[in-house]
């Protein structure tokens, strides 16, 4: 008799409290007629030397939803999971491997739950359990961005649904809706409950007794832009510099860094600098723990990052004031135009507030009706394939609003190759210029090499 295994991949410990709430509001059907397998994939440059999801407080009561848990990069060692995929050839021999070393049955049904399937490892998984029905769940502010990359047919007909957050109430989210893929919200009641969950398994940790000693009444968000290649090393120390400045500026005199696991050991120490300059504290916790369960302890007053998804979080979920810093900058330097952080950094540059500027602090709450036309002219300037649809709207938008100031959201040049309006005459013309060069540049290397 076959039975059903439900796989769920996951490779943060935010990414597997999107799965749990999600399991807790009956999203995957009642408990007893799946077995449930966490399969954790730890996507990390180098897996070896990075915080593991389940170092973090936490992972121990989520994981305690699963019937088993299982590790995808021991699975495929020695390959990264980021970079490994199955040869069409082999994916039938894949998939007998892991129902043998996972205990599926060869008769049982498998769905699969997983993150970011225009990659891998979801990607990965999908091609080995190739009659599987996949379900994908997003975790952050992408949900609302373009699907980066075309999906095979054979992969986006079996996709079900996004599950996903509903950190920007009224936002649609764009991923995968060109392969007709409705949007599900998970639940924030359900959400929260598991992020409390989560934060009270902390509540003993001696690492975070310090933070809590300083009261802080801010919280300033690190990223991971330097390791993307977005800023440099210095230019990502700056910025934490100027969400501690203005910080202080807004009056907060404790303040608390709480760093992206991935970002080096030293990337506090100019944060550090300036506090003692500025006369005020900061403090920096060691305990490996999500930045909402800072949120949970300490309640602070005020979340500054750039545009990390925490800082919706921190709004949605725990009524906190957020504000913004960088956003132009990181705007500038976002390369190339379809990087998938470009949407997650328009949505936190339009809706929060510039804390430089001195605008004051405010929850993200619904979406404004300005929102949803320009995150659709982005994803379409992004990904116009995919979207073709969203031109006639697109070139709308454009020529209603580029007067009004949002021309930081769309280069010029972006404009120009995509034929649509706000570029200038000498701009196209350049553009025609460097088409027509590399037209005859290819021809030429293909007369060299017939000789």
């Amino acid at each position: 008799m076959s039975r059903k295994t439900q796989i769920f991949q996951v490779s943060t410990l935010y990414g597997a409290a999107t799965v749990a709430a999600a399991l807790d509001a009956g999203l995957f059907g009642p408990r007893e007629e799946a077995r449930r397998i966490l399969l954790v994939s730890h996507n990390a440059a180098v897996p070896e030397t990075a915080l593991r999801l389940d170092e973090m407080h936490g992972y121990e009561r989520v994981a305690g939803r699963f019937d088993s848990v299982a590790g995808w990069n021991e699975a495929i060692s020695p390959y990264h999971p980021s970079a490994w995929g199955p040869r069409e050839n082999d994916t039938v021999l894949w998939q007998r491997a892991l129902r043998l070393l996972w205990g599926i049955g060869e008769r049982d049904l498998v769905e699969l739950a997983v993150e970011s399937i225009q990659v891998n490892p979801a990607r990965a998984l999908a091609a080995i359990f190739s009659e599987s029905a996949v379900h994908v769940y997003a975790d952050g502010l992408m949900s609302y961005g373009p699907t980066r990359d075309r999906l095979p047919l054979t992969i986006a007909r079996r996709i079900r649904r996004l599950l996903h957050l509903d950190l920007v109430p009224g936002l649609r989210p764009l991923l995968l809706s060109e392969y007709g893929v409705g949007p599900e919200v998970v639940p924030d009641e359900a959400f929260r409950a598991v992020l409390d969950e989560i934060s009270r398994d902390a509540a003993d940790d001696p690492r975070l007794a310090p933070v809590l000693q300083e009261a802080p009444t801010a919280v300033l968000l690190g990223q991971y832009l330097a390791a993307l290649d977005i800023l440099s090393a210095r230019e990502e120390e700056d910025l934490h510099v100027r969400m501690l400045t203005g910080a202080v500026r807004a009056g907060h005199r404790s303040l608390v860094f709480k760093p992206h696991p991935t970002a080096p050991a030293d990337y506090s120490a100019a944060l550090r600098k300036a506090a003692a300059d500025a006369g005020v504290r900061l403090t920096v916790p060691t305990a490996p723990l999500l930045a909402e369960t800072l949120y949970h302890h300490c309640r602070p007053a005020l979340v500054v990052g750039c545009f990390s998804t925490a800082m919706t979080t921190a709004s949605a979920y725990y009524g906190v004031p957020v504000a913004r810093v960088g956003t132009a900058l990181v705007m500038e330097r976002l390369k190339p135009y379809p990087n998938s952080n470009r949407v997650p950094l328009a949505v936190i540059d339009h809706l929060v507030p510039d804390l430089e500027r001195g605008q004051a602090p405010a929850l993200v709450g619904t979406a404004p009706e300005t929102l949803s036309p320009l995150v659709r002219a982005i994803g379409f300037c992004m990904q116009p394939r995919t979207y073709p649809e969203l031109r006639e709207p697109t070139a709308d938008w454009l020529r209603s609003n580029l007067a009004d100031g949002p021309g930081h959201y769309f280069p010029e040049q972006r404009l120009a190759e995509l034929g649509l309006p706000g570029s200038r005459p000498r701009s196209r013309a350049k553009l025609k210029v460097s088409r027509a060069k590399r037209v005859v540049g290819r021809a030429v290397r293909r007369g060299v090499r017939k000789g």
